[in-house]
């Protein structure tokens, strides 16, 4: 006996993330990149005694 599959023909209205969730995505994303930038730095001017 053959098993049918349902797939749902409409989606969930909002999958976009909350405002409070934007706050955190924000400082998460601030901090890598200043980190980045610090690092990009300090590979660009040579700094070796910075990593120890």
């Amino acid at each position: 006996m053959p098993t049918t599959i349902r797939v749902p023909t409409s989606l969930p209205t909002s999958r976009a993330p909350r405002k409070s969730d934007d706050g955190q995505f924000v400082s998460v994303a601030l901090f890598a990149g200043i980190g980045l930038l610090i690092s990009l730095v300090a590979v660009i001017f040579g700094e070796q005694g910075a990593w120890y």
